[in-house]
């Protein structure tokens, strides 16, 4: 039979803790208001009393009071200090403390236990514990077991609220008597506001006192409601991902932002339900988490906090490997998707795309710095492959699919907050991966009313919403990487690059490079690869050594990528001219080259200045070379010269076969008497050979046209139908 706890003697070791040289220095903060708040490491009590902080963990609402309590105890002075700024309510106490001393009386603490703590605790206390003592858990994975303890849970923020006040603490003045009411709320969610006075003095007299609220001497603290979605990994196969919402308070209100991924430490509690969600609800009641600490995570690693000094690397450690690799570029390039064989200017190419460019912002107009690519070509080729590694890659990321995704899954829904009652947005993909990379497989399979949301998103980088009064632009500063298949299936050489694609010019213009993947044939490219993948199966240092590179881990190159978005390179006064003539010349081969045409617009030279500045980002320069732009327009052309470098022959043979029929079919009809539908065979034979074309290219095009029912035909004459 388990015994009662006696809570004063835990209060009096919570004193004890408290009074240790680290947190009686947060104390006295406290009452010279430099601080609001107190954290309390669960690591610190675990080694000062490991049953204490045992007990903090699985009852942790009633020892949070424990430590408030003990807090106020050890304050030197309960009142704001004479240097300290002051408020409203500071001001209403000392005047009331004053009054209370005209009064008579000299005890303090009597005058304090006349008032409500929630009025006088103007702090609060937080419990946060590190990884080891509390393990992070899924959503999904807390049950009623864990109701009333301190847990700690990870996920990606998908909606937070505005910061409004939360009255904690009422207190009300009677026309009567003078005298004032206190009302502590204790969070409730139901407030019903006093209206008699029940003081002694109205009681004696019977006056039935009116009661009236006084704003400047109750309390308020900022509030705000954050909901968490669990990561799609922590989901079971053939569930959907939960959600819980989680209550920030004061110091911890608009810490997160929508897309970010978080590890939360609160108090798992119940919510009661009141009025009419009462009578609808029955027993029933919903649960949320009381936040005491959010970390911003990384979405990939089971770490802590992510700092400004931790998520990239020092100055030093990258000198380091700058000294220690010949060329860092391709060094970084190799080590993305190292298992995927070949593809080099490509791998060169996402590189760059999680660097980015420079944001510029000449007289207001905003130009943007992120970079677009578009991969499309034959099923197999590993899109989805690299897809996903730059999903995993990037420390800030959404990865979508376009058949599963609509206009509002991308920009943004309107949805009734269920705590305010107001008409809210809810950013979809594109908002969520603000500040980051949102990666798109099956790019073609969108509608396209569907395609039309992100065509603002891809150059202004906002997205404007009007929908149900809400007039409003959000942020949506970010890079858009997309696979697609070509409409055929595979890629047909006899087709142009728009009749593939089947994507609009607004939209392939945006797009900085595209890139076109083909499964060609070819022996000595399909050994290799085959080698390659039986290495994988194998052992993952035999693919490292055939290769012959060393790849860097993941989590080095996103340290050393973080790095790389501090520079902000310039573009020298010397580099002008040639970066116009080097665009001139792609206009000018552009116009000439009438079949083999990509879309070269003002927005290709964006694309030249982009990559050029991320390049010398990589190089951590402050000043963009001549090498950089030079590589940008090799990557530029390397990608155009995808869309045709695979069988250029046979897609030039093509396109002159096909401008050949349609000469010879014109030499045919015109060679036709009026209201004559038959002509000699051997006549027009010898008409087109005097013409220069052969007698294959005659023979199929009598085919291709008889296929057409343009015709029929025999050894004798061609008759029209």
């Amino acid at each position: 039979m388990s015994t009662a706890r006696n809570y004063l003697e835990d209060l009096e070791k919570i004193k004890g803790f408290l009074s240790e040289k680290e947190y009686i220095t947060q104390v006295m903060s406290l009452s010279s208001k430099e601080k609001s708040s107190i954290e309390i490491n669960l690591d610190d009590v675990q080694k000062f009393d490991p049953v204490l902080c045992e007990l903090i963990i699985r009852n942790s609402k009633r020892y949070l009071e424990l430590f408030s309590s003990a807090v106020f105890n050890l304050l030197p002075n309960k009142l704001a200090e004479e240097d300290a700024k002051k408020d409203p309510l500071d001001i209403y106490i000392e005047q009331r403390f004053s009054q209370f001393l005209k009064a008579g009386e000299n005890d303090e603490e009597q005058f304090f236990e006349k008032l409500p703590k929630s009025l006088i605790r103007r702090y609060n206390v937080n419990f946060y514990a590190p990884s080891s003592l509390i393990k992070p858990i899924s959503i999904r994975e807390l049950r009623s077991s864990k109701v009333g303890h301190l847990v700690t849970i990870k996920g990606i923020v998908t909606r937070i609220t505005e910061v409004k006040p939360l009255l904690v603490c009422a207190t009300y003045t009677c026309d009567q008597c003078g005298s004032e009411t206190f009302q502590p709320l204790n969070g409730s969610e139901a407030f019903l506001p006093l209206e008699k006075c029940i003081s002694e003095e109205c009681k004696q007299k019977n006056a039935h006192g009116r009661l009236y609220f006084q704003t400047r001497a109750s309390r308020f603290v900022k509030f705000q409601e954050i909901k968490i979605q669990e990561h799609s990994d922590q989901v079971p196969v053939g569930n959907i991902p939960r959600s819980l919402h989680v209550i920030a308070k004061n110091d911890l209100t608009r810490v997160v932002f929508p897309g970010d991924h978080v590890g939360v430490t609160g108090i798992f509690l119940p919510s009661l339900k009141s009025g009419y969600k009462q009578i609808v609800g029955g027993l029933i009641s919903e649960t949320y988490l009381d936040a005491h600490k959010i970390t911003k995570m990384n979405k990939n690693e089971e770490t802590e906090e992510i700092s400004t000094e931790e998520e990239c690397l020092t100055q030093e450690e990258a000198d380091h490997l700058l000294m220690s690799e010949d060329n860092i570029y391709s060094k970084l390039a190799s080590s993305i998707a190292p298992e995927i064989y070949g593809h080099e200017d490509l791998k060169k190419a996402l590189l760059l795309l999680l660097v980015g460019g420079i944001d510029r912002s000449p007289n207001g107009m905003k130009i943007r710095g992120n970079i677009n690519i578009c991969m499309f070509g034959d099923p197999g080729v590993a899109k989805s492959q690299l897809l996903g590694f730059i999903n995993r890659m990037s420390s800030r990321s959404q990865y979508t699919t376009g058949r599963g995704i609509s206009g509002v899954g991308l920009t943004a829904s309107v949805t009734k907050d269920q705590v305010t009652g107001e008409m809210i947005l809810e950013g979809g993909a594109l908002v969520l991966a603000d500040k980051g990379i949102c990666c798109i497989d099956e790019f073609d399979k969108m509608a396209d009313s569907d395609k039309v949301a992100i065509h603002e998103v891809m150059e202004q980088q906002t997205i404007s919403i009007a929908k149900a009064g809400i007039l409003t632009t959000l942020n949506a500063r970010v890079s858009i990487l997309a696979a697609a298949n070509p409409i055929y299936g595979k890629y047909d050489l006899k087709k142009s690059i728009q009749q593939n694609i089947e994507l609009p010019a607004a939209l392939l213009s945006r797009f900085d490079l595209i890139w076109l993947i083909t499964d060609a044939p070819n022996s000595e490219f399909d050994r290799r690869l085959a080698e390659h993948i039986t290495e994988i199966h194998m052992k993952e240092t035999e693919v490292l050594n055939h290769q012959q590179i060393s790849a860097l881990d993941m989590k080095m190159m996103r340290k050393y990528i973080a790095l790389c978005k501090k520079k902000n390179p310039l573009i020298p006064q010397y580099l002008t001219d040639h970066i116009v003539d080097a665009y001139i010349e792609m206009r000018r081969e552009s116009r000439n080259n009438k079949y083999l045409s990509t879309f070269t617009s003002p927005r290709t030279l964006l694309a030249v200045l982009r990559l050029s500045t991320a390049l010398a980002r990589l190089r951590l320069s402050d000043q963009v070379e001549k090498d950089d732009v030079d590589e940008a327009i090799r990557l530029i052309e390397m990608s155009k010269s995808s869309l045709f470098s695979e069988a250029s022959d046979e897609r030039n043979a093509d396109m002159r076969a096909l401008k050949n029929n349609k000469k010879i079919f014109k030499i045919i009809s015109e060679s036709l008497e009026p209201n004559q539908i038959e002509i000699d065979m051997a006549y027009i034979k010898n008409k087109c050979l005097s013409k220069g074309f052969t007698e294959d290219e005659f023979e199929e095009t009598l085919e291709e046209y008889e296929e057409l029912n343009i015709w029929q035909y025999n050894q004798e004459k061609i008759i029209f139908t």
